[in-house]
């Protein structure tokens, strides 16, 4: 799996531990991780939590990564930038527990981490065991074990009504704000990684026309 790192600035800060803590995890999983940024507080672009979001339903839908792993202060506001768009499911995780349990039971594929709130003494300790608990197995396979048949029926349901609800990225690209996508997509990180590990064409061009 490749799980794409992504932070916006509050917390940019924080990009060097996050991103060795998530490798010391996942790597020996065989899993390989991507820093898409920031990198530090002073980068030239600097990233909102919405603008995170932006980076997230392109490098999904695009099929650069297959994992996002992002956050803000609270996490709250990285969560619902990233389910904001099509085919990423992002859950709010503060604990391994909460790790595990939306690993098995709604078999996510972004995860928005709080970097601040409740981030102190440890906080890298627990950091690596939310990495453990997201990554140990793979996901949607239920939780408890008599629950699995109907979690799998519901996520289904579930995915289902947000292909309903939800327009094509392209489309969604096309129709935002162009400085507010121009500004994601410019990102130090986005243009290494994303051209390179992009499988989607359709994506690939949309991101193009924005920026050109």
């Amino acid at each position: 799996m490749k799980i794409a790192l992504l932070n916006e600035n509050s917390q940019a800060a924080k990009n060097a531990l996050i991103y060795e803590t998530l490798r010391s995890v996942v790597e020996p999983m065989r899993h390989t991780v991507v820093n898409y940024g920031m990198y530090t507080a002073d980068d030239k672009t600097q990233l909102t939590y919405v603008q995170c979001g932006i980076l997230a339903g392109t490098i999904i839908n695009g099929g650069a990564a297959d994992y996002v792993i992002t956050g803000c202060g609270t996490g709250e506001g990285a969560m619902l930038a990233c389910g904001s768009f099509p085919n990423v499911l992002c859950g709010h995780i503060e604990t391994p527990l909460d790790a595990y349990l939306f690993s098995q039971v709604n078999d996510g594929n972004c995860v928005a981490i709080p970097f601040a709130e409740g981030f102190g003494w440890g906080g890298e300790l627990n950091l690596a065991y939310i990495f453990e608990k997201l990554f140990a197995r793979e996901g949607g396979g239920g939780y408890p074990p008599e629950r699995v048949v109907p979690e799998q029926r519901n996520k289904k349901i579930l995915d289902g009504v947000r292909a309903v609800t939800l327009r094509p990225m392209t489309e969604i690209l096309e129709s935002l704000d162009r400085e507010l996508v121009r500004g994601a997509l410019s990102a130090e990180g986005f243009s290494v990684h994303f051209f390179a590990d992009a499988k989607n064409d359709d994506m690939v061009n949309a991101v193009l026309k924005v920026l050109s």
